[in-house]
């Protein structure tokens, strides 16, 4: 079988006229040296935010809200049709039917007062529906062939809604019969990522990195040599270049060490989109739509014999701190499990867990806005233990940030952790608690919020890759 590359635009590599017409040049070259190129597009950038907020406002009664974006979203797409291909009315039919079908949903989460998974999941696959056909539009009428494709009527999912998982060998066979084609004939087909849809045909969406999932599970599908993503920055970043000037592109990462910057909040792709295509052995890139000539960063395997440098540092701000004290805690079995079986029961996540030897105490890390939450679930759990002082307290913190150092194989490189903490002094960054995840390639650690920028800044000048 000939090569092939599957390559993924994110929203503002298609938010605009301009970028639209970089992508349209990329992939253009792209098919000089490939013969079989399948693109996975977003929603045009902001697309998707308007679209879900219109449909909450509807939920709360304002009808005003879907009607106005009705409107903006229509000028949006029907003017960057209009440069890019004038005369195409068949594709403004189908972004009006679309914004037609989101007005009518919105109507009706109005009259129920509530916007379910399910229809959150409907309108928010709006915005991906409406591109494809827009950009397939302007490759088409810049020359080059291409054809919209609908991943709903592909991506075969089950009925998890807003985080649905493929069905591989279905989407596989789908995949085969209605891209396979198009790619042995000399089409593009631009496909709609973040969407899939049950056996039913009821739109699904696949949740968090949504779209870059797409491109992994297109490149397994179609059995691609290579997978690129394209977005706005040169590949994946040492730190975040607004905190840390000297921020630099990394030549390469490993699955584990990107899967835990982007689990720390680095602008990252997902570890659900990485794995497909690292476990298949194909190559993945990240890289910019703006600057094309850059090489961007290749994610691998993990080798196990990476040396163990601290390669990139990330700070996840907007976290609280929860603890619980008690020297009544002191060998009672169960009291971890019912604090995060209390934690479940709200439905945060929880990002960081510490607890002293002595077991006098447990701290965790959680979402601020979900702090006062879990704080009053926890205090119903204990109010006996509480009551009869096994349990001294239950407190929260002020706003903090989780610092994340990454690196494979640091668990076993001597004087690392030593390092980190004397920069950190040296900046005086007082550090709250601490963490080594058992994947060996990350230390994390809590701050004050405050202090979330200078600790980044600190450890980041021990980086020399």
């Amino acid at each position: 079988m000939s090569k092939t590359l599957v390559m993924k635009f994110g929203g503002t590599s298609v938010g605009s006229v301009p970028a639209i017409r970089q992508t349209l040049e990329i992939v253009r070259q792209a098919r000089e040296t490939w013969p079989r190129v399948a693109v996975i597009v977003s929603a045009m950038s902001g697309v998707t935010d308007a679209l879900l907020n219109a449909a909450h406002a509807a939920a709360s009664g304002d009808e005003a809200a879907p009607a106005k974006a009705v409107v903006e979203l229509r000028a949006k797409h029907f003017s960057a049709l209009a440069e890019l291909a004038p005369g195409a009315k068949d594709v403004e039919l189908i972004i009006a039917s679309y914004l037609d079908e989101f007005a009518a949903l919105c109507h009706a989460i109005g009259i129920l007062g509530e916007a379910s998974p399910r229809a959150l999941d409907a309108i928010s696959s709006l915005g991906e529906r409406m591109n494809a056909p827009l950009v397939a539009a302007a490759f088409a009428g810049a020359g080059l062939p291409a054809q919209s494709v609908d991943a709903a009527k592909v991506v075969l999912t089950d009925a998890i809604h807003q985080s649905a998982a493929p069905d591989m060998d279905a989407t596989r066979e789908k995949a085969e019969k209605h891209i396979g084609p198009m790619l042995a004939g000399g089409v593009v087909p631009v496909i709609t990522g973040f969407i899939g849809a049950t056996k039913a045909g009821v739109v699904t969406t696949l949740g968090r990195g949504g779209s870059d999932f797409s491109a992994a599970i297109f490149g397994v599908a179609l059995s691609a040599d290579e997978v690129w993503i394209w977005t706005d920055v040169n590949g994946v970043m040492t730190a975040d270049p607004r905190v840390a000037r000297e921020a630099r592109t990394l030549p390469e990462l490993t699955f584990r060490e990107i899967s835990e910057l982007a689990f720390y909040g680095a602008k990252v792709l997902h570890p659900k989109t990485i794995r497909p295509v690292v476990e298949r052995g194909m190559a993945l890139w990240v890289k910019n739509t703006f600057n094309p000539a850059h090489p961007g960063t290749r994610i691998v395997a993990d080798n196990g014999v990476t040396r163990g440098d601290v390669k990139a540092v990330t700070a996840f701000k907007g976290q609280c701190i929860i603890t619980l004290e008690g020297r009544g805690m002191i060998g009672i079995p169960g009291i971890a499990a019912r604090t995060f079986a209390a934690v479940a029961r709200t439905g945060t996540s929880v990002a960081m867990i510490s607890q002293a030897s002595s077991e006098q105490s447990i701290c965790f890390v959680v979402p601020g806005k979900a702090a006062e939450t879990v704080k009053h679930a926890l205090e119903e759990e204990f109010r006996l233990e509480l009551a009869r002082r096994d349990i001294d307290s239950i407190t929260t913190t002020d706003e903090c940030a989780i610092v994340t150092i990454v690196g494979a194989g640091m668990r076993h490189t001597p004087g690392i952790a030593g390092r980190v903490f004397s920069a950190l002094g040296n900046a005086g960054v007082n550090v709250v608690a601490i963490a080594q995840g058992s994947s060996e390639c990350s230390i994390s650690l809590v701050v004050a919020a405050p202090e979330a920028d200078e600790a980044v800044r600190a450890v980041h000048g021990l980086i020399t890759v």
